[in-house]
């Protein structure tokens, strides 16, 4: 299917419903119009087909096309194109005339914008002038009050059906945008935010830590050893490992704390109000529990972390300062022999 197949179907059954009432609605218009003229069977014949077997057969069109949006702008093209013709056929009575022109117009500028009403407005023209041909029309100056209330029909509903569609549809890509943000944001492995995302939240806490005076810690993880997991068990396993990091970090951190994957086999965390101390026996726990988890893959696997732990300080002259002073921190635990919480205090790191 083309890339434009889903959405011209997608459009072709919004305008299924839509076609459908426009076109009953403006039956009882164009009756009302064409009644006094006394025309032939055929263009009652020809009215009917229009109104209630045209929306049908517009739909089933679209639906097996090979390019639906290409033909249901063509669909939109004979809407406009027959509402042309009805205008001459009723002898360009004002009110009739004007209330068809306009919801045909409505509909092409909804669907393709100014460009596209521009060619509708082509189509009803060679509508009218295909009428003229047929009919050799005069112009009727008056609209009776019968045709008068015939109109209102169309002009009440089918513009609140027509505002109806349009919103629900703006609610729908509203929701749609939202979703590929989030997934924008989200490392599609781990499910935690991804590199960027996090960096974000990290510059906002330390924005807040600085204008509010409140303390908060950050956290960098690595898993000890993962490359050698890759090479021995694979990197299936290894996605594996990950994605049980991920899994302990969401239940052992609060619902305000902000964990991400930094990168590769290293992660993050932002623990907002939290001191040292607190922010070391979380991370303790976490790296206790993680060390013990087994793996249903191969019983002989293992991982465990090493964990730098870096305070918000009013020294740090920014986000990236006080990153640094966790990487600091990240470094000692693994240099000191893995396995391990290291944390900043001040200018000196302490190894838990």
């Amino acid at each position: 299917m083309p890339a434009t197949g889903g959405k011209g179907l997608a459009l072709a059954k919004r305008l299924y419903k839509s076609r459908g009432l426009g076109l009953s609605l403006g039956f009882i218009c164009v009756v009302a119009g064409m009644y006094p003229l006394a025309p032939p069977n055929w263009v009652w014949a020809w009215m009917i087909i229009n109104a209630f077997v045209w929306p049908h057969l517009a739909y089933q069109w679209s639906r097996r096309a090979k390019n639906s949006l290409r033909t249901e702008h063509r669909n939109l093209l004979f809407d406009s194109f027959c509402g042309g013709f009805w205008v001459a056929a009723m002898q360009f009575n004002p009110l009739p005339s004007v209330t068809t022109l306009s919801m045909m117009t409505m509909n092409n500028v909804a669907i393709g914008g100014p460009r596209f009403m521009l060619i509708g407005w082509l189509a009803q023209a060679l509508g009218i002038g295909v009428s003229i041909l047929i009919f050799t029309p005069t112009f009727i100056a008056l609209t009776s009050e019968t045709q008068l209330y015939a109109c209102l029909p169309i002009l009440m509903i089918y513009p609140l059906a027509l505002g109806w569609i349009c919103y629900r549809q703006a609610i729908t890509l509203a929701q749609h945008k939202r979703e590929f943000l989030a997934l924008s944001r989200t490392d599609s492995l781990s499910g935690l935010l991804n590199h960027g995302a996090w960096k974000d939240h990290l510059e906002i806490e330390f924005q807040r830590c600085r204008e509010e005076q409140q303390g908060a810690a950050i956290a960098l993880i690595d898993i000890d050893h993962f490359k050698v997991i890759n090479d021995t068990y694979g990197h299936v396993a290894g996605d594996i490992v990950l994605r049980q990091l991920s899994k302990v970090l969401r239940q052992n951190l609060r619902a305000t704390d902000l964990a991400g994957r930094y990168g590769g086999d290293e992660f993050c965390v932002i623990l907002p109000d939290m001191p040292l101390g607190r922010a070391t026996e979380v991370m303790e726990a976490l790296r206790d529990r993680f060390s013990s988890l087994g793996y249903a893959q191969d019983p002989t696997l293992r991982a465990s972390l090493s964990i730098g732990l870096a305070p918000y300080q009013p020294s740090h002259d920014d986000a990236t300062s006080w990153l640094n002073d966790a990487d600091q921190a990240l470094y000692e635990a693994k240099s000191s022999g893995r396995n391990r919480v290291s944390a900043v205090q001040g200018s000196w790191l302490r190894s838990v």
